[in-house]
């Protein structure tokens, strides 16, 4: 009869051990998603902090491109917005807006050769270009993570630990179609925008 209580114990312990690899290894994916979320968001409150500056140089040269700053500084407070607000499928518009945006700004700002050679502008210029191509790696690697946990919750026995212990899906981050195309080079020098 002891053999029998020895390995029922055994197996108690060999599955309460597992359930509890589970759980960690749940518990850590979560918090490598809000990771990955905080470093995105690190980088849009820098861009965010480096767009009036920018905006601001712009207007001592572009006086007849007013609508295109505006648009530029509405996307930002919209991109801010969205994201201290954690809704993705806004802040996903919001950035298609303020790309757009600034592919305008720096298009226009070709028709302005004092503008191009101001020393800070083209630090700016170079500033945002960088924090842009950061956000971009980092969306990749959240959307990467938030991956990795959907499909873990979903595996089995993964399941069954996830849902005792309410763990849930989480949002990719998703842009529109029209922030995913190429960029019509054409369209940003035509002059609606």
């Amino acid at each position: 009869m002891t053999v029998f209580l020895f390995i029922f114990l055994g197996l108690v312990v060999l599955v309460a051990g597992y359930g509890i690899t589970l759980y960690n290894n749940l518990v850590a994916l979560k918090h490598r998603v809000a990771q990955a979320w905080s470093n995105i968001d690190v980088l849009l409150k820098q861009r965010h902090e480096e767009l009036p500056k920018l905006v601001a140089t712009c207007k001592e040269y572009m006086q007849y491109e007013q609508a295109t700053l505006e648009r530029v500084i509405s996307a930002r407070n919209m991109v801010s917005n969205a994201a201290s607000n954690g809704d993705l499928p806004a802040l996903g518009v919001a950035e298609t807006t303020l790309r757009k945006g600034l592919g305008q700004l720096f298009a226009l700002a070709e028709n302005y050769p004092d503008l191009k050679a101001n020393d800070s502008f083209r630090h700016l210029q170079a500033r945002i270009s960088d924090l842009e191509n950061g956000i971009a790696d980092r969306r990749e690697l959240y959307n990467d993570v938030v991956n990795q946990n959907n499909i873990r919750i979903e595996q089995f026995p993964d399941v069954l630990v996830a849902n005792f212990f309410r763990f849930g899906p989480k949002e990719l981050l998703e842009f529109s179609d029209e922030e995913s195309a190429d960029v019509n080079i054409k369209s940003l020098f035509s002059p609606e925008h």
